[in-house]
């Protein structure tokens, strides 16, 4: 009987528990639920403006970028001073005691021009800056074919003729070189133009190898630092303006952009982004003739659009079907096209859009 009693007993016990349990869950009620993260949006308002693309950049006023002379054996003899101007036909230094002269071109000698039919484009050099020279080559053959064992004549190349060997060994007499009718990659220096010492690294006595100096242009030059990435309508022969210190102004034209990138400067930007050097030549030698280096500013032409709307580039959302909507300020989506990216804004067009319409963007 006692054992039944406690079994009463703890039955009653258990489900009082229970009805304990409901009683809170009843007042309590279910735990409250984790609300969810919310992505931050902004809104802003589509302006009416006017965009350019055009840059003002940094530069330096000087006598464009420095190329290098090198010479791979040899004694160096002689050397010229720092801002010596060197023409075609003059002597740039001596290896030797021979002179290593000017030539004006593109084509640098690769090899020695050592006998009569040779055809190249480096023999066009040669005969070139000879007849500028005033030495007499004669007239060179037309293009021909190949026909064993003469080489073939190309456009663009010079033939050593018996009458173009002469016109050498007259040049090589009165140049001071070894008269022989043979020009070796040594004799000469292949330059654009007029040249200008920038800088002499190697001393007299010193062995001619790797770099014995430095030239420029002869004419003053602006070499402005450019991301590739910011290159844009920048191009050979474009007119631009150059500040001078002093706030004064002076036309300018790209004369040159350079083709070999390297690591942009580190400025707090991307550190793996790269840049070339623009070449600017002044136009008005006048304007610069008393600053042989300076630090100006160069303002770059670009295209300009007038009385616009534009939104961010960051509010413009790319459709799944292709093209481009923004969302307005409540949810509706507005298909737009897009015209002018500048400073950051788009130029934007769609139904329903107009100055003064809040569009979501990123904050």
């Amino acid at each position: 009987m006692r054992r039944q009693v406690g079994s009463f007993a703890a039955a009653v016990a258990a489900a009082a528990g229970v009805i304990a349990g409901v009683k809170w869950y009843a007042t309590a009620g279910p735990p409250a639920p984790v609300p969810r993260a919310t992505v931050e949006v902004a809104t802003v308002a589509v302006e009416r403006t006017d965009l350019s693309t055009a840059k003002t950049m940094p530069g330096n006023l000087g006598y464009g970028v420095p190329r290098a002379v090198k010479a791979t054996s040899g004694t160096v003899t002689w050397l010229p001073s720092v801002g010596a101007a060197v023409k075609r036909g003059g002597v740039l230094y001596r290896n030797d005691d021979h002179p290593v002269v000017v030539l004006y071109g593109t084509t640098p000698l690769f090899r020695e021009l050592n006998g009569p039919d040779l055809t190249g484009r480096d023999v066009r050099v040669v005969l070139d800056n000879l007849r500028a020279l005033g030495y007499p080559v004669s007239d060179q053959p037309q293009q021909t074919k190949p026909k064993p064992p003469k080489p073939p004549v190309r456009p663009g190349d010079g033939v050593l003729t018996p009458q173009a060997i002469l016109a050498i060994k007259a040049w090589q007499l009165d140049a001071g070189l070894p008269v022989t009718g043979v020009i070796k990659p040594a004799d000469v220096v292949v330059l654009p133009g007029p040249t200008r010492v920038s800088r002499v690294t190697a001393q007299v006595g010193d062995p001619a190898s790797g770099e014995i100096l430095a030239v420029t242009g002869s004419k003053k030059a602006v070499t402005v630092p450019v991301r590739v990435s910011e290159l844009g309508s920048i191009k050979t022969g474009v007119a631009v303006q150059v500040e001078l210190p002093g706030g004064s102004t002076t036309p300018g034209k790209v004369s040159r952009i350079d083709r070999n990138a390297r690591p942009a400067e580190a400025d707090g930007q991307d550190a793996t982004a790269a840049e070339v050097d623009v070449t600017v030549t002044v136009q008005d030698a006048k304007a610069v003739k008393n600053l042989d280096s300076a630090p100006v500013q160069v303002s770059f032409a670009g295209e300009s659009r007038k009385d616009i709307l534009a939104v961010p580039v960051a509010a413009l959302l790319a459709l799944r079907e292709g093209g481009h909507a923004v969302q307005v300020a409540g949810g509706r989506l507005v298909a737009v096209e897009t015209g002018m990216f500048a400073m950051g804004l788009v130029e934007v067009s769609g139904d329903g859009l107009a100055e003064g319409t809040r569009v979501v963007t990123v904050s």
